[in-house]
């Protein structure tokens, strides 16, 4: 069992100690707060290797000290062996205390970056042509910066929620080697965070080559990210004396029939309800598809259409990718061992081992095992689309962009509602944060979001989240 570690900054920085003022801030200076914690978010390195999400946390239980919160409701947690990979509870107490709570949820560890490969510092807010560029901007320190100031705003005006409203910032979301902080919550404090339903990220607005908005998504299902190793191993010998019995040669061919297998399409109540909601939008041959599948997803032909969109092949099965391989011990010798890395993400509701047992039958070679290096959590379940869920987004969606479409979505990737709907609290993706189409270079180089888009995310999930917390 682990151990939950309580403390708070009692030193900060003059911009954090800045002084709150007894009435709400105007729009102007609201604004500038939030890019200033926004600011020192992503300006705080949390990446595995050499970042400090406990350090982030700090700051931010900070910052809702100055605003006025008593020690009691803001905890930092720090995993026991986990010194920098902590986090931030905190709560604005309900008037019902028999109303179960509301709860936001962000990451706020990033997946790594080096300083030589970027065209700017990814560890600096940097505001350029529209956009604001760093390590996070998008994925997801944006949503965290934004449930922070949630909480300050609704302690200025003095909101009085019927529902109480939790925070958890949590470390270890973007490595599979890391420990998850949601998946510790919910083993070793699950009661901090329970909650009616808790809002995160995984699926954006979505918008077009022009920067029109096309739809608002909403994250209603998700795969099971799972890595699964092919390893050859072999005597070896003197190079100068080759055979075909060769480690890197199997692991070669079984990594190639790996990549010419596509696992069955398979529809649930997420990716049927989106390919059926952009089918109007998307229009054409490709809406026409959607219509069809969505309908009998054996329609070879109008899947083989949506397969030319690589989101849209994903959302439709399991996919196995290389991602990793290692091979050899000298120049000069036959290999001894050879492995590769498949990284699955896989449908919500298959078995880990069904796609073990499928992943030997396609390589079909006993010199290559396969095998499951880690289990990191359990399979991803969907949480139900009901109208008390939709209903509010939709209300918001449709006073802030009129005649969007409100779409929900299964995510290919995986966010901390793998953790959360398997322990009892469903939970949602949604953030009114809307994106270019090519993701904002999310994980990649260069990472970018534009800057309306995320204080228009900012507008709205400061309204969504008043609207569940008062139903």
């Amino acid at each position: 069992m682990g151990r939950i570690s309580m403390f708070l900054a009692v030193s900060v920085i003059a911009t954090v100690c800045e002084a709150i003022p007894a009435q709400a801030a105007t729009d102007a200076e609201g604004l500038q707060r939030f890019r200033e914690i926004y600011k020192e978010l992503v300006e705080t390195n949390t990446t595995l290797s050499a970042g400090d999400c406990t350090l982030a946390a700090q700051r931010m239980a900070a910052r809702l000290k100055t605003a006025g919160y008593p020690d009691a409701d803001l905890q930092v947690f720090v995993p026991e062996g986990h010194p920098k990979e902590g986090g931030l509870l905190a709560v604005l107490h309900g008037a019902d205390p028999k109303a179960k709570a509301i709860l936001m949820l962000a990451h706020i560890d990033v997946v790594e970056a080096k300083r030589e490969d970027w065209a700017r510092d990814p560890f600096r807010l940097i505001e350029e042509d529209g956009y604001f560029y760093g390590r996070g901007t998008s994925d997801m320190k944006a949503q965290a910066a934004i449930w922070v100031d949630n909480l300050i705003r609704y302690r200025e005006e003095r909101y009085h929620p019927r529902r109480t409203i939790k925070m958890a910032l949590t470390c270890g979301e973007e490595t599979n080697s890391a420990l998850n902080g949601a998946g510790w919550l919910t083993k070793n404090a699950r009661d901090a965070i329970d909650a009616e339903l808790a809002l995160t990220e995984g699926v954006d607005g979505d918008l077009d080559a022009q920067g029109h908005r096309i739809a608002l998504e909403i994250l209603a299902a998700e795969k099971t990210s799972q890595n699964f190793v092919l390893e050859a191993t072999n005597p070896g010998g003197h190079s100068s004396r080759p055979v075909p019995d060769n480690a890197i040669y199997h692991l070669v061919r079984a990594v190639d029939r790996v990549s010419h297998f596509e696992f069955p399409v398979e529809l649930d109540d997420a990716n049927r309800a989106y390919f059926t909601g952009m089918s109007k939008i998307v229009a054409g041959e490709a809406g026409a598809a959607m219509t069809a599948v969505a309908k009998n997803p054996h329609d070879a032909a109008s899947v083989a259409i949506l397969d030319k969109d690589q989101n849209w092949h994903a959302m439709l099965r399991t996919t196995c990718v290389a991602t990793m391989l290692a091979a050899g011990h000298a120049t000069n010798a036959l290999p001894q061992r050879a492995t590769a890395n498949i990284n699955c993400r896989i449908f919500p509701g298959d078995a880990r081992d069904a796609v073990l047992a499928q992943l030997i039958t396609i390589i079909d070679d006993p010199k290559v095992s396969v095998s499951i290096p880690e289990i990191r959590g359990p399979i991803a379940t969907p949480a139900p689309l009901t109208r008390q869920i939709m209903e509010p987004i939709e209300k918001v969606a449709h006073e802030l962009w009129p005649g969007i479409p409100v779409v929900p979505a299964l995510e290919p990737g995986a966010s901390d509602a793998q953790f959360l709907n398997p322990a009892g609290i469903p939970t949602y993706g949604v953030t009114g944060i809307f994106t270019d189409p090519d993701g904002g270079h999310i994980h990649g180089l260069n990472e970018r979001v534009r800057v309306q888009s995320v204080y228009e995310g900012r507008t709205f999930l400061y309204r969504l989240v008043k609207l569940y917390a008062d139903q």
